[in-house]
């Protein structure tokens, strides 16, 4: 026994007592769309979830007509659709290219303009650059509260560690630096003297030296040597650690990383870097020196008389005093981009990577900082 629970000139739905039969009838056309889509609701309900759809009485179909169909088959059931039954044969091609149809696709994003590509990539570095900063600063931040709780407190400061670090900044660097200062003194005299022979005042090398090497070649060589052997070291080392859940096994055993990675580093760094600061010092001056001899003539105790004359001791004071200030600046950068590595080991190049970069760039900036503070103040 079955009856019709809806019927118009565009559906009627036949119910039986386990199924329902939607019979589809009159022009199924991009005209009647609207109302029969206005259907869609009433037919879900009086249909059920399981009813099959009869085409055999539809008259004119269209690509709008075949879309509908397919709507109202989908949404009466939930799997593949309502099945489709007394389809009629110049109907069939159209509603299988409809159920073939391929699923939608998402459109290209829109492509900036060629020329204004480097003005948001320039943006997003200003804004990745601020925002790194920030974080470092906050890291820094960090550091030195734990640091102040360390000297009030000495028996957190790690002796052992520390010693260590300072064989492995100090007294291993020493090599490198020494080379590297005692060549960049015999460049400096060597070439100001070609330029200052011209004048007559080759004797003028030795305070060209004397200043230059003090105040900033001496302490700046070191300081980008230690970030770049040093700074990468200790971002290499802690990243390893995170990497293989050393930093996450300290915390779970109560211990804080900061006192435990940073701090014996921090505190070795600024140790030896003013150390290593007065020993690229005199190597430079000695180069200076010995360059002076071959090419100027100058004895060594001759430059050096004349070398205490010109050169005050401010001129190193004001190349010492940079070193705590840069120490702090790689040991924070090193640190902070260890404990930042995370996922993979691409990540750990990547953080060392930056940590050598910001390392470097920091104490430039601070170098140019403290060169336009001690002009003003007359050193």
């Amino acid at each position: 026994m079955s009856d019709f629970l809806l019927d118009n000139a565009f559906v009627k739905v036949e119910r039986c007592e386990n199924s329902a039969t939607v019979h589809l009838a009159g022009d199924w056309i991009i005209d009647n769309a609207v109302a029969i889509d206005s259907l869609m609701a009433s037919v879900k309900l009086a249909a059920g979830d399981n009813p099959m759809f009869d085409c055999s009485a539809i008259g004119a179909l269209d690509t709008t007509g075949a879309v509908l169909i397919r709507r109202f088959s989908d949404g009466c059931e939930h799997s593949d659709g309502a099945p489709l039954v007394n389809i009629q044969a110049r109907h069939t091609k159209l509603l299988e290219v409809i159920s073939c149809s391929p699923p939608p696709v998402s459109t290209e994003p829109d492509q900036i303009a060629w020329y204004l590509l480097p003005l948001l990539q320039a943006g997003t570095a200003t804004v990745g650059a601020f925002r790194s900063g920030g974080r470092l600063l906050g890291f820094l931040g960090l550091v030195l509260m734990r640091l102040m709780g360390a000297l009030f407190d000495l028996g957190r400061v790690r002796l052992v560690p520390v010693v260590h670090q300072m064989e492995v900044i100090g007294l291993q660097s020493m090599g490198i630096v020494g080379l590297i200062s005692f060549l960049i003194g015999a460049v400096m005299v060597n070439q100001g003297a070609i330029q200052l022979a011209k004048f007559g005042a080759d004797i003028f090398v030795i305070d060209m030296l004397g200043i230059g090497h003090l105040r900033e070649l001496g302490i700046l060589l070191t300081a980008i040597i230690i970030a770049g052997r040093s700074g990468s070291a200790f971002t290499a080392q802690i990243g390893s650690m995170v990497l293989h859940e050393e930093v996450d096994a300290m915390k779970t055993l109560g211990m804080d990383p900061i006192d435990v990675l940073v701090l014996p580093r921090l505190m070795a760094i600024t140790i030896c870097l003013p150390l290593l600061a007065f020993y690229a010092d005199v190597v430079g001056v000695a180069g200076g020196a010995l360059m002076a001899w071959i090419q100027l003539d100058i004895t060594p105790a001759n430059f050096l008389i004349y070398f205490r004359e010109v050169i005050t001791i401010d001129h190193y004071w004001v190349g010492i005093i940079k070193a705590p200030f840069f120490a702090a600046v790689i040991a924070t950068t090193g640190c902070y981009n260890g404990l930042r590595v995370q996922g993979s080991a691409d990540d750990l190049g990547a953080r060392t990577t930056r940590s050598v970069v910001q390392s470097i760039f920091l104490v430039i900036v601070l170098d140019a900082l403290f060169a336009i503070f001690f002009t003003s103040v007359g050193l």
